[in-house]
C-alpha cells in the first residue's frame, strides 16, 4: 500500500497509533510520483486547516500537528510538492499554523520550515507571501520580534530574507516595516530596533555557544542587508558623494545613498563586529562576513566617527596585534538544512560596483543628524586591520605567490570560493575607512608602513601583511581584489599618485596607476607626505621602495650576469602582466621576435 492509500485510508476513528505511524512513514518515505505528492500534500494540509484552524473534524487531532507538518516538510522539499504549498491558500495555512501553535514550538518551527523551503524553491511564492491576503512578512516581523530561541529567530530571519531577495516585489514591505512603529516592542520601535535587540540577545548566546546562535545571526544579518541596500533607494535620501547622479533605483549603487531612518542600526553592528567569537584558521566565516556586508552600506562620517572609532585617544605607532581566533564552527541543526541551501545572493554584484563607486567617491563630508545611541568603545579600523593581517596570513602564507594554485585549493577548502568573494568586501570598508575619516586613515597607513619599516629588503618579498598586499597587487587571478587593494592603498594614500608611489615604491603599484592613468613614475614631492628617507636617514629608492645604495662597478660571472637578466625578464612580465608595460614595449619579447636571443 502507497502512503497516500495509506493515508487517505485514515478517518477520525482510526486508532491514534495508526495515524501517527503512518505520518512517521510519510516523513521518511523515498520521494513519490509527483500527482501522488501533490495530493497527499493537499489532503494533509486540509486536515491541519479543519483541526487547528476551523475546529471542524478531521482524521488529525491538536497533537498530531508536529508529525503531520513534519510530513509535508517533507513532500514539500521536491520542486511539485514547493508547488502545491506555494498556493495563496496554503501559504496562509502555514503562516496561520505557526502563529496558532506558538504554545508548541516545535509544531511552530516546522509550519515556518515548510514556508521557507517553498520561498526557496518558488520565487513566486515570495510576493504571495507579502500580500494583503496572506501578510506573511509582518506576520515574521511579529514572530521575530517575539522569537525567545535562535531557532526561532532563525527562520523567522530566513522567510524574511528570502520575501526581501526578489527587489522590486518587495519594495513596498520594505518602505512599510523601515518607516512604522511597532505599538508592541518597547519603545515604539521599528524593525531596525528589532533586530538591533536581536542581534544583541544573539552576541550573547554566541559568545557562549548556544546551538544554532551562529545560523540566526547569519539569517538575521542577510535580512538586514536586504533593508540596507533598497531603502535608500526606495525614499528620499542623502548622496554620499558630490559627484553622484540621481538614477533609477535598479541603477543606483550600493552606498551612494543613505537614508537618516537606517542610523540606528550601526551600533548594534559595530558591537557585533568587534564581539562575536571568531573563526579558526579563517576568521572571515559567516556571520562575520554578512556584517561586513552590512557595514560597508553605511556612511562613515564625522557624525558617525564615535560610533566607528570610539572616544578614546588613537595611538598612531602601536600596530594592532591579531589575537588568536576561537575554533568555533557553525553549530547548524536540521532546519538550516530543511531550508536547503540558501538562493545564490546578488551580494557579489552589489559589493562590485561599490567598488567602482569608492574610485571615485573621495572624501565625504555631510550635514546629517548626529548618530543615535550611545558611542563604541571599540575601533572599527583596528579590528578591520587585524582580521585583514589574519585571513591573507591564512590563505597567503610565508612570501607565497597569490598566483600560486595552492592558494586558489585552500580556497576550494573553504566552499566553492575564491579570495576575490572572501576579502573583497574587507578591503573596501577599510578604504571607506580612509576615505570617510582622516585620523582612521593615517593610523592604517602607520600600521601598515610605519616610519622605522624595514626597507633594506624588498618591500614585495615581505612575509607579512605589506608584502601579501604588494603581491596582490600583480596578482593574475585575483583580478577583482588585485583592484580593491589597489583603491584602500591608494585612498591610504590620500588617494595622490605620488604619495602612493613614495610609499610603496613606484614599481610596486606601476600597473595599478597604470589604469588610473599615471603611464610613468609620479614625482616624490615633500607635500605627498612619504618619506624621502627612512628613520634612520638613508635615501628610499623612489622605484623599488627600498633604501638606495650608492652605486657599485662590481665584477660578475657569466652566471651572475644570467640570474641578474632572469630578474630582468621576471620584473618585465610582472610589468606587462600588470598591464603597466604594453606587450610591444617589452624589451625581453621584442629580442625574442627579432631573433637576438637564442
Amino acid at each position: 500500500m502507497s502512503v497516500l492509500q495509506a493515508y487517505s485510508s485514515l478517518s477520525s476513528s482510526s486508532p491514534r497509533a495508526t495515524i501517527s505511524h503512518t505520518l512517521q512513514l510519510i516523513a521518511g518515505a523515498p520521494p513519490i510520483d509527483p500527482p501522488s505528492c501533490k495530493t497527499l500534500i493537499q489532503l494533509i494540509i486540509d486536515d491541519l486547516q479543519a483541526v487547528i484552524i476551523d475546529g471542524s473534524p478531521s482524521r488529525l487531532i491538536r497533537d498530531d500537528a508536529l508529525s503531520a507538518i513534519s510530513a509535508v516538510k517533507g513532500l514539500g522539499k521536491t520542486p511539485h510538492g514547493a508547488q502545491v504549498l506555494a498556493s495563496v491558500p496554503n501559504l496562509k495555512c502555514l503562516m496561520t499554523l505557526a502563529i496558532k501553535l506558538e504554545t508548541a514550538p516545535d509544531a511552530s518551527n516546522e509550519a515556518l520550515k515548510c514556508v521557507a523551503n517553498t520561498l526557496l524553491l518558488s520565487e513566486p511564492a515570495r510576493t504571495r507571501l507579502l500580500s494583503q491576503e496572506i501578510d506573511g512578512g509582518n506576520i515574521c516581523v511579529d514572530l521575530l520580534q517575539k522569537s525567545a530561541t535562535p531557532e526561532s529567530t532563525f527562520l523567522s530571519s530566513r522567510v524574511l530574507f528570502l520575501c526581501t531577495a526578489s527587489s522590486h516585489q518587495s519594495f513596498s514591505f520594505i518602505e512599510s516595516i523601515v518607516e512604522t512603529k511597532r505599538t508592541h516592542f518597547p519603545g515604539n520601535g521599528t524593525i531596525l530596533d528589532v533586530i538591533a535587540f536581536k542581534l544583541d540577545d544573539l552576541i550573547a548566546s554566541m559568545q557562549v555557544g548556544t546551538k544554532m546562535s551562529r545560523d540566526a545571526m547569519t539569517d538575521l544579518l542577510k535580512f538586514t542587508f536586504n533593508l540596507l541596500v533598497h531603502y535608500p533607494k526606495l525614499a528620499p535620501s542623502e548622496l554620499q558623494s558630490p559627484g553622484i547622479v540621481c538614477s533609477p533605483v535598479d541603477q543606483k549603487v550600493m552606498g551612494d545613498f543613505w537614508n537618516s531612518r537606517l542610523d540606528a542600526i550601526l551600533p548594534p553592528l559595530v558591537r557585533a563586529f568587534q564581539a562575536i567569537p571568531l573563526s579558526s584558521p579563517n576568521p572571515l566565516t559567516s556571520p562575520l562576513t554578512h556584517i561586513i556586508h552590512s557595514l560597508i552600506t553605511i556612511p562613515v562620517d564625522a557624525s558617525s566617527r564615535a560610533v566607528w572609532f570610539g572616544t578614546c585617544p588613537h595611538s598612531h605607532s602601536t600596530t594592532p596585534q591579531p589575537s588568536p581566533p576561537e575554533s568555533t564552527t557553525s553549530s547548524s541543526t536540521g532546519s538550516s538544512h530543511d531550508s536547503q541551501s540558501t538562493p545564490k545572493e546578488p551580494k557579489a554584484r552589489h559589493i562590485e560596483r561599490a567598488i567602482s563607486s569608492v574610485i571615485s567617491a573621495g572624501r565625504r563630508s555631510f550635514c546629517c543628524s548626529p548618530r543615535s545611541d550611545s558611542p563604541s568603545a571599540a575601533d572599527c579600523a583596528s579590528r578591520a586591520y587585524e582580521l585583514l593581517d589574519m585571513t591573507l596570513a591564512h590563505f597567503l602564507p610565508g612570501d607565497i605567490d597569490p598566483d600560486d594554485p595552492a592558494v586558489r585549493d585552500l580556497c576550494k577548502i573553504d566552499g566553492d570560493t575564491s579570495l576575490d568573494e572572501i576579502l573583497c568586501p574587507l578591503v573596501l570598508l577599510i578604504t571607506r575607512f580612509c576615505l570617510g575619516d582622516d585620523d582612521a586613515k593615517t593610523r592604517i597607513r602607520q600600521w601598515l608602513v610605519p616610519e622605522n619599516l624595514d626597507r633594506t629588503h624588498p618591500l614585495e618579498k615581505r612575509a607579512d601583511l605589506l608584502g601579501r598586499c604588494l603581491r596582490l597587487l600583480a596578482s593574475v587571478y585575483h583580478s577583482t581584489l588585485k583592484d580593491a587593494m589597489g583603491e584602500m592603498l591608494y585612498a591610504m594614500c590620500d588617494s595622490n599618485a605620488s604619495s602612493l608611489a613614495g610609499y610603496f615604491g613606484y614599481g610596486n603599484v606601476a600597473g595599478f596607476l597604470y589604469h588610473k592613468g599615471v603611464v610613468s613614475a609620479p614625482p616624490v614631492s615633500a607635500a605627498s607626505g612619504a618619506p624621502p628617507t627612512t628613520a634612520s636617514g638613508l635615501p628610499i629608492n623612489p622605484i623599488t621602495g627600498t633604501v638606495e645604495h650608492p652605486s657599485e662597478t662590481v665584477d660578475m660571472t657569466d652566471e651572475e650576469k644570467e640570474h641578474e637578466a632572469e630578474k630582468l625578464f621576471v620584473l618585465f612580465d610582472r610589468l606587462e602582466k600588470t598591464g603597466a608595460l604594453p606587450p610591444s614595449q617589452n624589451p625581453y619579447r621584442k629580442a625574442f621576435q627579432e631573433g637576438k636571443m637564442g
